[in-house]
């Protein structure tokens, strides 16, 4: 996300249980945000600070950013953190920001979403997409089996649902 120092929350989300979404990464990222700079994290941070009772969602462009935001989510209920958008997009930088996310939110963030242009772009970024969220989540089951944990099918069931929109769901729920 991307906020001018003095601009704040837009007046018609004020008191209302709506979500405010923003692509980070570009000043001009109402327009599409077809661009990569590391985004200032700080005014995101200010945002939910100031306004407890506004949920917000984010996605960042620049890899740099993605440490960063998690840490914001662990520290702001009213932020959730959500795909990888675009340009991460592709098979590498899933895996890595996938994982990254379980490690720090566990299942508290939404693993993908679809921002395609046309159609066929959902076909073949889902097939990938899928591919790496199931290994990042194998990962985390190998260790946890390994420290004595018992995975069962539900378990697995009830990881899938939360990162393919339940915790979403959750999240704007609260």
């Amino acid at each position: 996300l991307v906020f001018r120092s003095g601009r704040g929350v837009p007046p018609t989300l004020g008191g209302r249980r709506s979500a405010f979404e923003r692509f980070a990464g570009r000043p001009d990222s109402f327009a599409g945000g077809d661009g990569v700079v590391v985004a200032d994290c700080a005014p995101l941070a200010e945002l939910c600070r100031a306004n407890p009772d506004v949920k917000f969602l984010a996605t960042f462009l620049s890899r740099t950013n993605q440490h960063e935001a998690c840490v914001l989510a662990q520290k702001f209920r009213n932020l959730h953190l959500y795909g990888c958008w675009w340009y991460c997009n592709n098979p590498t930088i899933v895996s890595d920001i996938t994982r990254m996310r379980l490690e720090l939110l566990g299942t508290a963030f939404t693993a993908q979403h679809s921002d395609c242009r046309v159609l066929e772009q959902l076909i073949y970024k889902w097939a990938h997409s899928r591919a790496e969220i199931a290994d990042a989540l194998a990962g985390r089951y190998e260790k946890l089996v390994a420290a004595g944990f018992w995975l069962t099918r539900a378990h697995v069931e009830r990881d899938a649902a939360l990162l393919l929109g339940g915790s979403y769901r959750a999240f704007m729920a609260r």
